[in-house]
């Protein structure tokens, strides 16, 4: 299965200067975790709901704090033409929950989220009749290594 039957479309802004705020309301209004910030059709990076709660726990202005000032600028991206199963690996690799991806010119085409994946892999585990695994000892082990270390970001 590759990355373009799962992917849907990104919420997207088109401004740096857009506010806290005004990201937070666009992101309940769309119901999703990620805004894209573009600026000529090109990415420029990323807001998450993640990005919002670590700026209002350290004492940000919600009205005065810029998308620029909270935002990932290093994005991951991922192609159309990808296999689900690398994204996942991608995402995985970089501890990220969405994943825009992009087409011919770096142009964003839309996006995939954790959720997305995790259904795909829940509906193809059942359908090929795979044994259960225990994985939360892992992802529990990995959570709190991050913690230790004081990897809050």
């Amino acid at each position: 299965m590759r990355v373009a039957e799962i992917m849907t479309q990104a919420a997207v802004t088109e401004s740096t200067a857009n506010t806290l705020r005004a990201a937070a309301e666009l992101m309940w209004r769309e119901q999703t975790g990620s805004l894209v910030v573009v600026d000529d059709e090109r990415i420029v990076g990323i807001v998450t709901e993640r990005d919002v709660l670590k700026a209002v726990a350290r004492g940000a202005d919600l009205a005065s704090t810029t998308l620029g000032d909270v935002m990932s600028k290093d994005v991951v991206t991922t192609t159309p033409d990808a296999p689900v199963r690398d994204a996942a690996r991608v995402m995985a690799q970089h501890w990220i929950r969405h994943l825009p991806v992009v087409g011919e010119g770096d142009s964003l085409v839309g996006i995939i989220s954790q959720r997305d994946v995790t259904g795909v892999f829940a509906a193809l585990w059942r359908e090929v009749g795979l044994p259960e695994i225990e994985t939360d000892k892992l992802v529990r082990s990995q959570r709190l290594a991050r913690i230790e270390q004081g990897d809050l970001d």
